[in-house]
């Protein structure tokens, strides 16, 4: 077995650098129904246009291997995918050359001030504690500029944390979190955001145990 790093951050980039290839193959490049219900199809598109009617810089936040930035490059959305891993952006950058990818997290990301028309989190906030919300949310409306829209979608829950060992038999273990709706709404809030009304759906797909969730915020 792999040693835990106790350090999250470094801890979920070992994780996904091991199985990036393996979840590249498993989970695709691309938004696709076995993954993605109709309901998540259509804030998906909700979000695509809005970030065309603005035009500027958009970011996808964990992005993986590039599945939500390809999805917006497509509706001619200006996008860049960053995310923490560079076994993940090595597989997006094979899947979708035309992409800009860059190697960042959620507490830093590597763009000015004031920059981004629009911040994606497709499920890239499940790796951060309830306690930690506030912060990366903070993070977020700095990067952020003024009328600039934020998608945030998560596995909803009470906040509980969830230890999977041997995640993707790669040797490590993964901690998530399943937010509390009324928590991430709050925090986001709290450090300025202009909060809609979320959209929960119940789970769907196969490899869904909890309620969907999906906050859009405007700075």
């Amino acid at each position: 077995m792999v040693s835990v790093n106790r350090d999250p951050l470094r801890s979920t980039a070992a994780l996904y650098d091991a199985v990036a290839s393996d979840y590249a193959q498993q989970v695709g490049t691309e938004i696709s129904p076995r993954f993605e219900t109709s309901f998540d199809h259509a804030i998906l598109a909700s979000t695509a246009e809005a970030l065309v009617r603005r035009p500027g810089l958009a970011l996808d936040m964990g992005c993986g291997p590039g599945r939500v930035a390809a999805y917006l490059s497509k509706r001619g959305v200006d996008v860049v995918g960053i995310d923490v891993s560079k076994g993940m952006l090595a597989s997006a950058n094979r899947a979708h050359p035309g992409i800009p990818l860059v190697c960042g997290s959620l507490e830093d990301i590597p763009v000015r001030s004031g920059c981004a028309a629009g911040v994606v989190c497709w499920y890239s906030i499940i790796h951060t504690s309830a306690d930690g919300l506030a912060g990366i949310f903070g993070e977020l409306r700095r990067v952020c500029r003024v009328d600039a829209t934020v998608l945030v979608a998560f596995q909803a829950g009470d906040g509980e944390r969830v230890d999977r060992a041997n995640a993707y038999a790669s040797g490590h273990t993964m901690t998530s979190y399943r937010h509390s709706v009324r928590h991430v709404t709050h925090a986001l809030a709290s450090v300025g955001f202009r909060v809609a009304a979320p959209a929960v759906r119940e789970p769907a797909l196969d490899h869904e145990t909890t309620p969907q969730a999906f906050v859009t915020a405007e700075r």
